[in-house]
């Protein structure tokens, strides 16, 4: 499951490479924003292509000029690594991203009323032939990876994930997913028009834990706003650590509210069992005996967490130096989770629900059980 986070996507590619070289495929891949793009090059290749349709794309969306990763870098003091971190943001802005966006000329006050052009200030036309030449829609709607991408209907303001076990998707499914207003305009589907899922809910679980599932599952979500951080000091660092706070809210509390009704109704079920006979009949048993109730639910949670010199435009910049740091601290947190004894020596159950954050740095519980009391994960 991948959260949306613009520039800081490239994290999930460095995850996803970590569980290729472990030997882990997964059935099912879901995304919000950045997340549905990084989605659907998966789901869109065979699997000896998914890794280098990765790197060809953030290799594409990073490639305007920019300081050359080296030593030297790292031994900038943080202001001054800030500050190139800045410039390249404003870059963006002025600019936009190979491969993904372009300014609008003229800019929308310019621009007739009701049209595309007027209520977005970049044109994603780019990113739509990107997504045409890295995947193959055939694969993606009949290969053997079901995925699924969130977004939200602009006139009802109602949230849907399109998914390819329901109908067929094209890149414009995809691009809807990550129509992020003002920025980037709604996009239309039969008739419909379709803006970022993340406006709603950033993190797709509740979409994969509404589907059955009869068998023990693990689910990797990975996150790419941390909720933990420091009292900010400057204006700069407000702005950041209220992007993390009003994202990472929405996906901690959506987590929390689905596996806690996952380990209510696995708790419902075995009271049922539990009930004499002549109980079972109750209405209000029945109740408890007819909800969806799934196997056993693993939960490895992987959270990207900020460096100091990192600030809000954290997720709209798009330098290779920057790009390459979060693919490779992904592909570090998912290695090192893959390694962890916590995790290769779990225990096999078949009901229960565990979340497991084992990353370097995780200020969170390395193992915990939801308790359907409490509602929480401790």
């Amino acid at each position: 499951m991948l959260q949306g986070g613009g520039a800081l996507g490239a994290y999930q590619a460095g995850v996803f490479e970590s569980l290729g070289a472990a030997g882990i495929e997964p059935a099912w891949v879901a995304g919000i924003s950045i997340g549905a793009i990084n989605a659907a090059l998966i789901a869109g290749n065979p699997p000896d292509r998914r890794l280098a349709r990765l790197r060809e794309f953030w290799t594409l969306v990073s490639g305007r000029p920019g300081p050359p990763a080296g030593p030297w870098v790292d031994a900038l003091p943080h202001p001054q690594r800030e500050a190139l971190n800045e410039a390249s943001a404003w870059q963006v802005m002025l600019l936009g991203v190979p491969g993904f966006f372009t300014p609008r000329v003229p800019p929308p006050a310019w621009q007739p009323s009701g049209t595309p052009a007027a209520i977005s200030v970049y044109d994603t036309a780019p990113l739509r032939a990107t997504l045409e030449r890295l995947v193959d829609f055939d694969r993606l709607n009949d290969g053997p990876m079901r995925l699924s991408v969130g977004a939200v209907n602009v006139r009802s303001g109602n949230f849907a994930y399109f998914d390819t076990a329901r109908q067929r998707l094209d890149a414009r499914h995809v691009m809807a997913s990550g129509a992020l207003p003002p920025g980037f305009a709604p996009v239309e589907i039969d008739g419909e028009h379709w803006w970022d899922g993340g406006l709603v809910s950033n993190t797709p679980l509740q979409h994969v834990l509404d589907q059955p599932g009869q068998r023990p599952r693990a689910v990797f979500q990975v996150d790419l706003f941390p909720a933990v951080g420091a009292l900010p000091r400057t204006l700069p660092e407000v702005s950041a650590r209220e992007k993390d706070i009003r994202f990472s809210s929405r996906t901690r509390l959506n987590t929390r509210h689905e596996l806690q009704r996952q380990a209510i109704a696995q708790a419902a079920q075995r009271l049922w069992h539990k009930l004499p006979p002549a109980l079972r009949d109750d209405p209000d048993a029945q109740a408890l005996a007819g909800l969806r109730c799934d196997a056993a639910v693993d939960v490895v949670h992987l959270i990207y967490r900020s460096q100091p010199y990192e600030t809000q435009s954290k997720d709209y910049e798009f330098s290779r130096l920057s790009m390459q740091e979060h693919w490779d601290a992904g592909r570090r947190d998912m290695a090192g989770t893959l390694q962890d004894p916590r995790w290769l020596q779990r225990s096999r159950r078949d009901g229960g629900v565990r979340v497991f954050d084992l990353s370097a740095g995780s200020t969170a519980p390395a193992v915990s059980e939801v308790h359907p009391a409490r509602g929480d994960a401790g």
